[in-house]
């Protein structure tokens, strides 16, 4: 079932309906390392947390990445596949790679350094030939879906929750509703200027959501998927967003991540309900990758 206003979305749940059925968290993680890490200018089109003024540093990036894959490697298994010049936005691969149990889905992406990233064979071959998993290739349609970037997931009830913008039409929202064998999907509509739907909201591990309620074109929007979680919802403000602290993840039950950066613009009280609620946080710092756009979450693949 798709629905497209938050009136049908409230109508259309219920915990009886939507029962937490399957694992809320990741068997293990993908990541793809920043070599040759630069600023695509094409991405900044339509990402504004971009700034092509900025100088970055490589290495420094490289060092940075090296401590999250270590890092999260204390929750669950980590693979990193070496990155590429020709594709500098590559460090974030959960945009373009995602995975539902024994199958890989590649999404289509709007601009062509990221299209050249989904035609990249290493990520395709390892889940294929070693782990076995179906490849479904959404590139080649009339549409743009860029996955777990447009599309943040409820993994334990099977609700996606979809944001339309320059990054996914709503023909690209049904076929990732097909592709995940999603149970509901919600689509709406973002903020003008706002590219990801990862970038101002979170679901973490099916128990809790961090949204930035300025980040949808309908403040209705955000009220009703913080009332889905009942009362546990975070409440980003303008700064919060623009710092990355709607792009976390939980890869654990009781554990959620942020970019340093991200976790110093929690206030206390927020802090206090995520652990309140069961979530240490933990964090890395990625302020020289954040350059490009992105933050922790748009980093990490997730295995299923």
């Amino acid at each position: 079932m798709i629905v497209t206003s938050a009136a049908d979305f409230l109508a259309a749940f219920s915990y009886e309906r939507f029962p937490m059925r399957a694992p809320p968290c990741a068997r293990a993680a993908f990541l793809r390392s920043p070599l040759g890490f630069a600023l695509a200018t094409q991405s900044a089109q339509d990402n504004r947390y971009m700034d092509l003024s900025q100088q970055v540093d490589a290495a420094r990036a490289l060092a940075q990445h090296t401590q999250l894959a270590a890092a999260l490697a204390e929750e669950l298994p980590v693979i990193t596949f070496p990155g590429d010049p020709a594709t500098p936005d590559a460090v974030f691969p959960n945009n373009v790679f995602a995975t539902t149990r024994g199958r890989l889905i590649v999404g289509a992406m709007r601009h062509a350094v990221r299209q050249r990233e989904a035609a990249c064979p290493d990520i395709r071959a390892f889940f294929r030939d070693i782990l076995g998993y179906e490849v479904l290739d959404l590139s080649g349609g009339a549409h743009i879906a860029e996955l777990t970037g447009a599309l943040v997931i409820d993994r334990a009830r099977g609700i996606g929750f979809c944001g339309l913008s320059e990054r996914c039409d709503m023909a690209g929202a049904r076929a990732m509703h097909d592709a995940f064998g999603l149970n509901l999907t919600f689509c709406f509509e973002l903020a003008a200027g706002e590219y990801h739907t990862n970038v101002v909201l979170a679901i973490l591990a099916g128990r809790a959501a961090v949204l930035a309620p300025q980040g949808f074109a309908d403040a209705a929007v955000a009220a009703a998927i913080a009332q889905v979680y009942a009362g546990r919802a975070i409440t980003l403000d303008t700064a919060q967003k623009t710092a990355f602290a709607g792009n976390a993840i939980s890869l654990a039950p009781d554990s959620v991540w942020f970019s340093a950066v991200a976790a110093a613009a929690l206030r206390n009280e927020q802090r206090e309900q995520l652990q309140a609620w069961g979530f240490a946080v933990r964090s890395v710092q990625l302020d020289e990758i954040e350059k490009a756009g992105g933050s922790l979450r748009c980093c990490v693949g997730e295995i299923f």
